[in-house]
């Protein structure tokens, strides 16, 4: 079995070549394996972790929790959304003006593009028959930026 040499330094100091080649690849490992931890968590998180449920108005019956309402706004709208009772409509199913609606109720700022027909996505959870919102959750989406232009 062969022994690492030692040499001499310039300041007389014995130097062990293998030494210090051990502890940079104790180092470099040990950065390696955090590394890998943190970007396993970040994968993790990014797939499985903290996703709040999309449904659509069909779909909330039975639902327990907080889930996001993606619908289309269905009239009457009545109320605002600083008042008291709040601002109270209608939502069904994207496409399905005809289906059941669902009443909703939400509190907070309404952004300017809400009107009927529009397509929304609120955050909340389903009571008694009415989706109740959570304050400031309400996002519209412009529909005409999601169907294919027509030719």
């Amino acid at each position: 079995m062969a022994t690492p040499s030692l040499r001499a330094s310039a300041s007389g100091a014995l130097y062990n070549p293998t030494v210090a080649r051990n502890t940079r690849s104790v180092r470099l490992v040990l950065a390696l394996s955090v590394a890998s931890v943190l970007a396993v968590f970040l994968v993790y998180v990014s797939i499985a972790g903290g996703r709040t449920p999309q449904v659509s108005p069909s779909q909330l019956k039975g639902r327990h929790g907080n889930v996001s309402l993606v619908g289309q706004v269905v009239g009457p709208v009545r109320g605002q959304g600083y008042s008291r009772s709040g601002l109270r409509f209608g939502a069904v199913d994207i496409g399905k003006n005809a289906g059941m609606a669902v009443p909703v109720v939400y509190h907070g700022t309404v952004p300017d593009l809400f009107k009927v027909g529009r397509h929304i996505v609120v955050d909340g959870t389903y009571r008694h028959g009415v989706f109740v919102a959570k304050h400031d959750t309400l996002v519209t989406k412009c529909p005409s930026k999601y169907t294919p232009k027509k030719s």
